[in-house]
């Protein structure tokens, strides 16, 4: 296949997709198997996990809308809301577990004062634990980071389906891209994330060039061979 422009455009849009991805898993607020056990803030599952939830969702969002159009707007905007209601979804029933079943308050550990709400978090935070269910801050971080994750991930699709126009090529490699800058961001967080006000939220900057160099490698490869296909 020829490089011209455009298929430099398409390659761009992937990076971006990916870079988005590896940046918005940073804002998820992840607990692990800790907030299962309402031991921790968060979603009680991994950061692999809740990313391609959301990313995926987001992917089918904007494989459903270019069944309609091909106007890249529309496409967009669909997978960035189809993930962001998946996560808030998630979070959503989460909460009502962690309320109305457990019976934990939700409280983070990692700030005295929720920046949103702006109420204290110590007096909640149950002794040897480092805060339970998902409070405010965390839920809006969650919404962010699900926006880019479903924004992302529809940027990677978008190009490749203008590419070589086979849904199901294009879904493999999608799926392939996101996956590995989610785990890319997974091994930078180490465990759990509350959301864009944990310290850990400041490593996102070297999460944000491993990205960049594997979704550049992964774009000229998926361009490349999906485009000859």
């Amino acid at each position: 296949m020829n490089f011209d422009a455009l298929t430099i455009v398409y390659i761009l849009e992937i990076v971006v997709g990916g870079l988005l991805v590896g940046v918005g898993v940073h804002f998820v607020p992840v607990g692990g198997a800790p907030a299962a056990m309402a031991q921790a803030t968060g979603v009680g599952t991994g950061t692999v996990q809740l990313a391609a939830g959301s990313g995926l969702t987001g992917l089918l969002a904007a494989g459903l809308m270019m069944s309609v159009t091909d106007n890249i707007w529309p496409i967009l905007a669909s997978g960035a809301v189809g993930a962001m209601i998946m996560m808030d979804t998630t979070m959503m029933a989460g909460g009502w577990i962690y309320a109305y079943a457990v019976g934990a308050p939700f409280a983070s550990a990692k700030v005295n004062y929720d920046p949103i709400t702006g109420y204290s978090q110590p007096p909640y935070v149950a002794p040897g634990t480092v805060g339970q269910g998902i409070p405010t801050v965390c839920y809006v971080s969650g919404t962010i980071g699900a926006f880019m994750g479903g924004l992302g991930g529809a940027m990677i699709y978008y190009p490749l389906m203008m590419t070589n126009h086979n849904p199901s090529l294009s879904a493999l490699f999608a799926i392939g891209i996101f996956l590995v800058n989610a785990v890319l961001a997974s091994w930078n967080i180490q465990g759990t994330i509350e959301g864009f006000h944990d310290p850990k939220f400041k490593r996102w900057p070297k999460a944000f060039r491993s990205c960049l160099v594997a979704t550049v490698i992964l774009a000229l490869v998926a361009v490349t061979i999906t485009g000859g296909a």
